[in-house]
């Protein structure tokens, strides 16, 4: 039986969950990214694309293209949220997910289909899933292959579903650009156009000997892509080696700053894959690329292994300056590896079932929303509280943009979205707010100066909470 791989991709993801969550950006031009001179286009949704804005593009260069555009901060902990749910649903169809990013994940449903149907029944009943519970659009791809899986899904979007069965394979890949191969860039596919080859059908008619005289052993590898040929499996973070997230600029970045929003979100990618696989990197590299396609890499063991986001961001950052590079930059990656397996049950905020003394907001912190919502609710349930227990204290840090009330305001929502948590039933709430400028601010994420946001909540219950099962 042939393999039944999927590739779900979300419709420019960071710019559908803002129009989801403001009904006022929607229909509109809309870029999600940071500082208008120095920053980059994290996403851009598709009524900006029309005007040539795309993601990874300089904001400058956003800007002159789409100056009408509506731009609007990042906003990670609401991606990560959304993540979570989306790999949820993953889950609910098959154990082999391999995610790619925040927004996308290969999954092998070979063994799924006796249970809900043919590969492609599986992701229309993903989509549907995604788009009912989170409100989002999502493409997918479907074929035997994790290279072809992601083809067809590119050439379904936005909002689409492509099947290439096994027996198309060749001829649906024929007639495709050359540079929609992996490993063919721009200069290597100007290479491969003056040989006379322009799509990938010109390649594989090639003789995989021709190519490896000219190319190497990249030659004869790219063949194999031609036909159709790939057979790397599906691998869960849990079994992987490494964890990492990178990125390619659609124009060269220069300087450091350029690059300090983009490396702080591919840390925060790394970070959430991390926790989800029960994992803790001890190296962190920085992988960077430079304009003349040089690649150069940088890496650091810490002194303890961490699935923190902001502890990776700032290792990673710290391995920049170090490297200071005086080329411009096309493509900056952050991964984890030298493993350990996070201790079971540990949390990342602190849950406790007597109030927490007062705590100063501590770098490494996580910043992760979500988890408060659910450690309060594992603490809350009877199976894990204490006899006559009236409270749960939650500790927890994270980026903000707008200060304490923004926050405050965030924290609150969270708690009352915890069903078992009675916020909204007479509890009584003392907050602890703290701020704390720890040298690595982000100016276009946080308030000038302030990197790092604690919030020690304590949540008191006039009378037992009532549980609902």
């Amino acid at each position: 039986m042939p393999r039944a791989i999927l590739h779900i991709d979300m419709d420019a993801f960071y710019a559908s969950v803002e129009q989801r969550d403001n009904p006022e950006l929607r229909g509109l031009p809309l870029i999600v990214g940071g500082h208008p001179t120095r920053g980059v286009v994290l996403a851009a949704s598709y009524q900006v694309r029309p005007f040539g804005v795309r993601s990874a593009m300089p904001m400058s260069m956003a800007l002159r293209l789409a100056p009408m555009a509506r731009v609007v901060p990042p906003r990670f902990a609401a991606y990560v949220e959304a993540s979570e749910a989306l790999l949820s649903i993953f889950e609910t169809y098959t154990p082999l997910v391999e995610p790619l990013s925040l927004d996308e994940a290969f999954l092998d449903v070979t063994a799924s289909v006796r249970l809900f149907g043919a590969p492609d029944e599986i992701a229309s009943k993903i989509r549907h899933r995604i788009k009912g519970e989170l409100s989002l659009p999502a493409s997918a791809g479907v074929a035997t292959t994790k290279f072809v899986a992601k083809i067809a899904s590119d050439l379904a979007k936005p909002d689409g579903q492509r099947s290439v069965p096994v027996e198309q394979t060749v001829s649906f890949l024929a007639q495709l650009p050359i540079a929609r191969l992996w490993g063919v860039g721009r200069k290597l596919e100007q290479q491969l156009r003056g040989w006379g080859i322009a799509t990938i059908g010109d390649l594989a008619a090639r003789r995989p000997e021709w190519l490896a005289e000219r190319l190497g052993i990249i030659g004869p590898h790219l063949w194999q892509l031609s036909q159709g040929l790939d057979e790397r499996e599906v691998i869960p973070d849990r079994k992987a080696k490494s964890i990492g997230a990178e990125d390619t600029f659609e124009e060269d970045l220069e300087g450091t700053e350029a690059v300090r929003m983009a490396i702080h979100a591919q840390s925060l990618r790394v970070a959430r894959r991390l926790r989800r696989a029960g994992l803790k990197g001890s190296v962190i590299q920085l992988k960077v690329k430079l304009a003349d396609f040089t690649l150069v890499t940088r890496q650091t063991t810490l002194a303890a292994p961490t699935d923190d986001g902001q502890e990776i961001y700032r290792t990673a950052m710290d391995l920049m300056s170090r490297l200071n590079p005086l080329k411009k930059m096309r493509l900056t990656g952050v991964s984890a590896h030298g493993f350990e397996i996070r201790p079971s049950g540990r949390p990342a905020a602190v849950v406790s079932a007597r109030p927490q003394p007062r705590a100063e907001a501590q770098p490494g912190a996580r910043s992760d929303f979500q988890e408060i919502r659910q450690r309060c609710d594992s603490a809350s349930r009877p199976a894990s509280a204490e006899p006559g227990r009236r409270s749960v204290s939650v500790e927890a840090h994270r980026w903000t943009r707008g200060g304490k009330n923004v926050l405050r305001k965030q924290l609150l929502g969270e708690l009352g979205r915890c069903p078992t948590v009675p916020v909204v039933a007479g509890g009584e709430h003392h907050h602890q707010i703290q701020l704390r400028n720890d040298g690595y601010g982000l100016p276009t994420v946080a308030p000038r100066g302030v990197s790092a946001v604690g919030v020690l909540a304590h949540v008191q219950f006039p009378k037992p909470p009532v549980v609902s099962v």
